[in-house]
């Protein structure tokens, strides 16, 4: 079975297990094709925990779930030198972020110090503690979750530490159709039914295999050169809409434009190409732009969102 075969194994495994949020499925395989970090957001009861411990199941990776909290210590996350007496010394206790997929559910509830710890193993797949740096396991993800409706008690998530991450999910409600097979599910596993049971071909090796696949995934340099438009358009809006002037305080980075490209190829690998089309780089820009853009006052007071601004550029933008 070729690797491509076995993710799209992976991904109807997926299906049997979460019902509906086709779109949360695909950027979850994003991320662990690219090895880039998700951000899920949407209210609670939207199967976000158990569609990410459901696929760390499917690839038989290490998994880690954290609950993040105002009392949560630096150390809780990293770990710590912990004396031991038989031995007269200092030995390191590992933390739960040395684990190859890691949930960091309610991030936005832990304090700034946690954020910056875990904004160190985000970017460098390193962990320093006491001085001794240690590195994280090579397939290595974090998969984010933060409430948008309940704010208090929240710290919001410095714009480095988003930038950090490839992509941004917003979910929503499931239709009635499918809320509907989600109960018969569920009615189903307390019966002893349970199709989350199922097995699935693949192993952190064959991720890592898939990820190297996917970095020689065929771009054309006018799909490159389109990228780079679609990111520097939103550093200067006027000039794709006149009236949207001084509406974003900062537009996207060049980190966006390397982000675009890894999931616009990781989407052509789901879709069994080894080439990238603009629809693929259409399909996942929003997310990929979406925490990137940092609305201003004139934006806020005409009521236009990040969305609305995502899509209006795609509209505009060229499409070679």
């Amino acid at each position: 079975m070729s690797t491509q075969s076995e993710f799209l194994s992976l991904r109807q495994h997926l299906e049997q297990v979460i019902v509906g949020q086709s779109a949360l499925l695909d950027r979850l395989m994003v991320g662990l094709l690219t090895g880039g970090h998700i951000l899920l957001e949407g209210p609670p009861g939207l199967a976000k925990t158990t569609a990410v411990n459901t696929l760390a199941s499917g690839v038989h990776a290490s998994f880690q779930r954290i609950q993040f909290t105002p009392d949560l210590m630096p150390g809780d996350l990293t770990g710590t030198d912990i004396f031991d007496p038989n031995e007269s010394a200092f030995r390191f206790v590992a933390g739960p972020v040395f684990h190859e997929i890691v949930l960091a559910d309610e991030i936005n509830r832990a304090p700034p110090k946690v954020q910056s710890a875990l904004l160190e193993a985000m970017q460098e797949h390193q962990v320093t503690v006491g001085g001794v740096t240690r590195p994280l396991p090579d397939l290595f993800i974090v998969m984010a979750t933060q409430n948008p409706l309940e704010q208090s008690g929240t710290y919001p998530l410095p714009e480095a530490q988003l930038d950090r991450f490839l992509l941004q999910v917003n979910l929503d409600y499931p239709t009635a159709d499918e809320e509907l097979l989600i109960l018969q599910r569920d009615r189903a596993r307390h019966y002893g039914v349970d199709k989350s049971a199922l097995n699935s071909p693949l192993h952190p090796d064959t991720v890592l295999k898939a990820r190297r696949e996917v970095a020689e995934i065929h771009v054309d340099t006018m799909l490159e050169r389109y990228i780079v438009s679609l990111v520097a358009a939103t550093r200067k809006l006027e000039d794709w809409q006149s009236d949207w002037q001084d509406y974003l305080v900062a537009g996207a980075s060049p980190r966006a434009s390397i982000a675009l490209l890894r999931a616009s190829s990781a989407m052509a690998y789901l879709r069994g190409r080894d080439h990238v089309i603009p629809d693929d780089i259409i399909d996942i820009a929003p997310d990929v732009l979406r925490h990137r853009l940092i609305p201003g006052y004139a934006a806020r007071a005409a009521d236009v969102d990040r969305d609305t601004i995502i899509k209006t550029l795609l509209e505009k933008v060229p499409v070679p």
